[in-house]
Order: structure tokens, then sequence, then C-alpha cells
């Protein structure tokens, strides 16, 4: 089978920038563009009758430095557009195609746990690999992977969101306890306490299933007169976050400010969230009302510095 797209020698740097998004991220696209000198490209992106998508390119992109912004949560409704559209970049001649994904899908299924199990995380990595040239993603859940590049065969950043959510708590919060609803947590909560100068602890958690969790309870020598800020990279189904905040207030202290890096806020979480905390709050990874702590700057560094690394010196074959 002929490969789609024929290989090509660069030489130099590209001269054009273009962004392209996926449905529902062109506001973050356009948040990128400006700081990047970048164009905003344009694709038509729809579905056939029987539920295949149609993808065409519509900007040129010969010889350009592509970003594709897409993040991807509940990735099976983007992921087949988000690979047409990069082979659509690939096809048009571009010199390289980056794709940018704040949230990053599958990072938790990242071991094998009972028999006929698979480690999505590697394979959903040698799927995105194939048909992209870099990977900028935020915090991606690494827990028993310890580096992107573990499992990426192209260079990948992972931007931290650390030093904006300890900002945004210095900036709102007086006094602040934070606390990590489990040992997961514990990589976010320290760094987000020692950049805040904040103490910090850690509960321990029991998960019996996606919707049942038990939260250990609360050292009684917390100090009740700060204000506890949960943080966690992800809040899915809300569980851990929900029994984390209740143990709180059993222990006396006030009600939790949530923080999050990623809201993916499964079914009715976000409500059922907000009826024990005094406040949820999450970075803009993931478009949802409770966006208060924006990552563009951070991202923006991790791109430049993709661009800053040598071409490819050919495009790579996608049909093998």
């Amino acid at each position: 089978m002929e490969p789609l797209t024929s290989l090509r020698t660069f030489s130099g740097k590209p001269q054009r920038r273009v962004v392209l998004a996926l449905p529902g991220n062109q506001a973050a696209a356009a948040r990128l563009a400006v700081p990047l000198a970048a164009e905003i490209g344009h694709a038509e992106l729809k579905r056939f009758p029987d539920g295949e998508f149609h993808v065409r390119l519509q900007t040129p992109v010969s010889d350009a430095d592509v970003v594709i912004v897409c993040t991807l949560d509940r990735p099976d409704d983007k992921v087949m557009a988000l690979l047409w559209l990069a082979i659509a970049a690939h096809q048009g001649g571009a010199a390289r195609v980056g794709l940018v994904a704040p949230y990053l899908a599958y990072m938790r299924q990242d071991a094998i746990f009972q028999p006929g199990e698979i480690c999505a995380a590697q394979h959903f990595a040698e799927l995105l690999t194939r048909y992209f040239d870099w990977l900028v993603a935020v915090d991606p859940h690494l827990h028993r992977i310890p580096n992107l590049s573990d499992i990426y065969g192209v260079p990948a950043a992972a931007v931290q969101a650390a030093p904006a959510v300890a900002a945004w708590v210095q900036a709102h919060v007086t006094k602040p306890l934070l606390v990590g609803p489990d040992e997961e947590s514990r990589q976010w909560v320290e760094h987000v306490a020692n950049l805040c100068g904040a103490p910090w602890t850690v509960l321990s958690k029991t998960r019996h299933s996606a919707w049942r969790v038990e939260v250990s309870a609360v050292r009684s020598d917390l100090q009740a007169e700060r204000t506890p800020v949960l943080v966690d990279d992800i809040i899915s189904t809300g569980r851990t976050m929900i029994a984390a905040a209740n143990q709180l207030r059993r222990a006396g202290l006030p009600h939790p400010i949530c923080v999050a890096v990623h809201a993916v806020f499964s079914a009715d979480a976000y409500s059922e969230l907000s009826a024990v905390a005094a406040d949820v709050v999450t970075c803009d990874t993931i478009a949802h009302p409770t966006n208060r702590i924006e990552l563009t700057e951070p991202i923006v560094v991790a791109i430049s510095n993709m661009f800053d690394l040598p071409l490819p010196t050919a495009t790579r074959c996608l049909v093998r």
C-alpha cells in the first residue's frame, strides 16, 4: 500500500505556524495563536449520515509548523476526527504536526490489574505517536508510568499546573491548609503547598468501585483555624473529593475549597461536589464553568520549545 505522504526533506525552519482546533477547542486555540505568532487554520469536520467522520483541511499548510489543539476528555468521540486531521496536515505537506492535548486520555489505565485487560496508556500512546511529531499535555496522570517519554515515541512535554494553582490559592485563600484526598494526589498537593509555603497533609483511600470510595478519617491535630483546600489532578466521578470533604467536616474544619487541574465531571459529579464544598475551582484544560486558573502561558512555553527542536528529516509514512 502506498504511504499517504511521500518522503520529503525539509531545509531551514518553517516560516509559518498554523493552529488548528477540533470542535470545542477554538477558544483555547485562539489563546495560543497570538503568543505563538501563529495563524488560525480552518478545517471542515462533519459526519456522514452513517456516522463516519469526514475531514477536509481548508488552510494550506505546506512546510508549516502545524499545531492541533484537542483536549481529550470523552476521547472516543474525538480521536478519529483528530487522527484524520493530522493525516490531512501531513498530506498537505506540513513540516511537522504537533498535538496539544491539555487533558490527555487513557493515562489512568496504566497497568494490567486483572487477566484479559490491556495497558491502554501504552497502546493509546503508540496510536498518537504514529500520527504526531510531538505532544504537549498538562499534568497527565503519571502514576505507574514515570514519564511521558516512557510510552510516547516522540518529544512529549508534561506542563505542570502547580505554579498556577499555587498562585490562585495565594491570591484567594487566607491561611490555607492543603489536603490531598488520596496518596495519588500527593505529588500535586506537596508541590502546590511548597510553592504556597502552606502546611499540607494527605488522606488515604480505599476504592471499591468508580462510584464507591472510602477516605480515611482526618488527623485530630489539623489546624481548624485554617481553610482546607482539597487538591487533585482530576475530578471525574467526584467520589474521592466528596468523601474527603465529608471527613474534613466531621473533623470540625470548614467546608473545603476543592481545586483540580482537569474538570472531567462525570454525570452529576459537579452538583454533588458543590453541595459539600465552599467552592470548586479548576484549570482551563477542559472547558467548564469552574475554570478560573488559566494555563496558556506555560503551554505556550512548552509549544515554543517543540518549535525549537530540529525538524524531522522526512514526513512519516502513515501507512505501512
